[in-house]
């Protein structure tokens, strides 16, 4: 199984950027799909987070600012990322919680590879 993420790049402060991750394998279905930050010297950070049923959570930081969203039937979750501020770069981060078989109940936790953002003047 692979998490692929793109759409990261640098852009201005006010801009927008879209990110995408695709999930590839052989998946049964797939739970909750997160978006996570990381800058150099901190923590990893939740950004944004969709569920099954598609109900979203978001860091007061993002709020109102930026969009999580999927599409189950292409194994996808994306970010909109809208008035970019500095503070936004990072390297972003999917997550999926995944399940193999409906025989099982477990689900296996994954990261994509990350993607950078820089937001500069």
């Amino acid at each position: 199984v692979q998490l692929q993420a793109s759409g990261g790049g640098s852009v201005q402060p006010g801009g927008s950027l879209r990110l995408s991750c695709a999930a590839s394998g052989s998946i049964f279905d797939i739970n909750a799909m997160g978006w996570y930050r990381q800058v150099p010297g901190k923590r990893r950070e939740l950004v944004a987070s969709i569920t099954s049923g598609g109900n979203t959570n978001y860091a007061y930081p993002v709020k109102g600012r930026f969009t999580i969203s999927r599409d189950d039937a292409k194994k996808a979750v994306y970010l909109q990322m809208n008035s970019l501020k500095s503070e936004d770069t990072a390297v972003y981060y999917c997550n999926a919680d995944i399940r193999f078989s409906a025989a099982s109940r477990t689900y296996f936790n994954y990261w994509g590879q990350g993607t950078l953002v820089t937001v500069s003047s």
